[in-house]
């Protein structure tokens, strides 16, 4: 058993209100087997009124003098006697009010999430999971390099979800980031097999926290976790969604500002200049205006612009030349001239066309 769980990228539910006492329920249960099998089980499922730490089997083994495979073997034999008793086969309607309840949450679920639709505290998250483990119509799959640790009811589902998020994950690039329409849209594609019952937004979204590949950034937009459009780890990747929502060129205090109110992050303006200053994603295009290079900008001073421009277009009148450079430069009219008419650089033909003087 696993003893610690990597959180999914999404947030944690509200418990719902279910009619299970999940304390009285563990503890009828555990009621069944001796002291010594108890103390086991407690220990090993976290459930001992003094810690609900999950311990290990080594560590049981050595605190009462056993082998790590002995403390399996006693917890397997307790499992199993617990199944087979009265207050187990008593409790049915108890387990197949949490089996609807996994349904309801989509058949198969992150067990970060389930737990937390369950109960708030640890003590209680340790029992519910002890009742899962219990219960006969429960199936835990492991956390994988590709998905987080998740519980299930349905074989059939489960996997036919797990492909669908497999398929889905090649259809994308790492350039590629989607609006969650667009994203759930091509998840659906992929669920061709899959009820139409469960064909729900929130079950969608759900079952894409499954994967460890696949995730959102702070304005709902999806893709691979490993493009930096999705990834946000610091100011940069908060000052590039800033800069692409907005759709034009930030000045670096308002984009300190749009962090703060976007994604309640506290940045400060000297920072974040500094932070662009260093990000190739950013382009100053202005004094103090930073552009995204995705947008077609190019480092450089204006006079490095103007001849890219023309070595690029070839020869073209002060009129082409204001209207290209201004097209990726946030500068006054006057400025580009001045670059223009500096003979060291640049060339007025004989009909008013312009060419770089070569280096």
């Amino acid at each position: 058993m696993p003893q610690k769980t990597k959180p999914s990228p999404r947030k944690s539910a509200r418990p719902v209100k279910l009619s299970i006492d999940s304390a009285a329920l563990v503890e009828g249960l555990l009621a069944e087997v001796p002291e010594r099998v108890r103390d086991v089980l407690m220990r090993r499922f976290g459930l001992r009124e003094a810690s609900s730490t999950r311990e290990t089997l080594e560590s049981i083994g050595s605190r009462i003098g056993i082998t790590r495979e002995r403390v399996r073997q006693i917890e397997h034999s307790g499992l199993e006697t617990i199944r087979a008793s009265k207050t187990f086969r008593s409790a049915k309607p108890l387990f197949e009010e949490l089996r609807a309840h996994i349904i309801s949450e989509g058949g198969i679920v992150s067990e970060e999430h389930l737990l937390s639709t369950l109960a708030t505290d640890a003590r209680g998250r340790n029992s519910f999971r002890f009742l899962l483990v219990i219960g006969s119509t429960f199936f835990r799959e492991r956390e994988t390099d590709d998905f987080y640790a998740r519980w299930h009811v349905d074989a059939k589902i489960a996997e036919q979800v797990h492909t669908a998020l497999s398929n889905l994950y090649d259809t994308l690039s790492d350039e590629d980031v989607l609006q969650e329409s667009a994203m759930l849209d091509r998840f659906i594609d992929e669920l061709k097999e899959v009820n139409d019952a469960y064909r729900d937004e929130t079950i969608l979204k759900r079952w894409l926290s499954l994967s460890k590949h696949i995730g959102s950034n702070p304005l709902n937009e999806w893709g691979r976790v490993t493009s930096s459009a999705i990834r946000t780890k610091g100011v940069r990747d908060y000052a590039y969604l800033a800069v692409k929502r907005s759709g034009k060129p930030m000045h670096f205090s308002e984009v300190a500002k749009a962090i703060g109110d976007l994604f309640a992050k506290k940045a400060h303006i000297a920072t974040t200049h500094n932070e662009l200053i260093k990000d190739k994603r950013f382009v100053l295009v202005g004094r103090g205006l930073y552009a995204l290079t995705e947008w077609g900008y190019a480092p450089g001073v204006v006079r490095d612009v103007i001849r890219e421009v023309l070595e690029r277009d070839g020869q073209l009148t002060k009129d082409e030349v204001l209207k290209k450079v201004k097209e990726v430069r946030f500068v006054k009219e006057n400025t580009i001239l001045v670059n223009l008419n500096d003979t060291n650089y640049f060339k007025r033909q004989k009909d008013g066309t312009y060419i770089p003087v070569s280096k």
